[in-house]
């Protein structure tokens, strides 16, 4: 059954997480999935928004591809293929209790990581750590629709320019968006036309946000708006784990 306020508060975090994504070149799912979990289950949340995701990772990953740094992201593909394949093998067997904790954990992990981490601190690390950014977020990117963490740590400190930066993101969550959408198929998840219906009232609201970003990019600094959403996520993390707890 279609519920409208159901649709109307996943449209919204469509919105929002679009924003973010489009200034940063990820991080939409930490913002979406958690909050839709409050209103549907999480592989209904990590079907749905995997669409919008997808919609999302097209329009900036081909925005400015001469931006992007191909040796960066082609070094992790093979890996975020592994790490797909092991996230839906967890995803397909966790319990829904265990997966909405573990989901929290993660999400409030990340949020301490954001606001400790001090960007003119950073230092440029080995290309070698990309095997493993490559692997963790093809496993988050499964199993809580957020494989931009991983990825964006190891970018961060590759010595990139912001564009650079966006634009290499945006292609490597594209690969993993992309790898998780087909593992979604095959796995049945995306087959529910439930989530096709709700995709086509979020996905304009997506292309919005996108828009609003287009606008914000040059405006707002990446680690002001990313510190913001840290402090969003300490509440969302927190609210997951107080909830799978009970």
């Amino acid at each position: 059954m279609v519920d409208p306020v159901e649709i109307a508060a996943l449209a919204v975090a469509a919105f929002a997480g679009s924003v973010i994504f489009g200034v940063t070149g990820f991080g939409a799912a930490l913002v979406t999935v958690p909050f839709a979990t409050h209103f549907v289950p999480l592989p209904f949340a990590l079907a749905l928004f995997v669409l919008m995701d997808l919609a999302n990772a097209f329009r900036i990953g081909f925005e400015n591809p001469k931006n992007a740094v191909k040796s960066e992201w082609t070094r992790m593909i093979p890996t975020i293929l592994i790490g797909t394949i092991a996230g839906i093998t967890l995803l397909v067997n966790l319990p829904r209790g265990a997966a909405t904790l573990a989901l929290g954990v993660f999400v409030l992990l990340f949020a301490l990581y954001s606001l400790a981490h001090r960007s003119e601190a950073q230092r440029v690390v080995s290309s070698d750590w990309a095997y493993l950014a490559g692997f963790t977020g093809g496993v988050t990117s499964t199993l809580f629709g957020a494989g931009g963490p991983p990825y964006a740590m190891y970018l961060s400190h590759r010595g990139l320019a912001k564009e650079q930066f966006r634009a290499t993101m945006g292609f490597a969550t594209l690969t993993s968006i992309s790898l998780r959408t087909i593992a979604f198929f095959a796995t049945g998840i995306l087959l529910d036309p439930k989530v096709w219906i709700y995709a086509a009232a979020i996905i304009p609201a997506a292309l919005a946000g996108l828009w609003v970003a287009s606008h914000l990019f040059r405006r707002i600094s990446r680690d002001t708006l990313m510190r913001a959403v840290a402090l969003m996520l300490l509440v969302s993390g927190a609210s997951l784990i107080v909830r799978a707890m009970s």
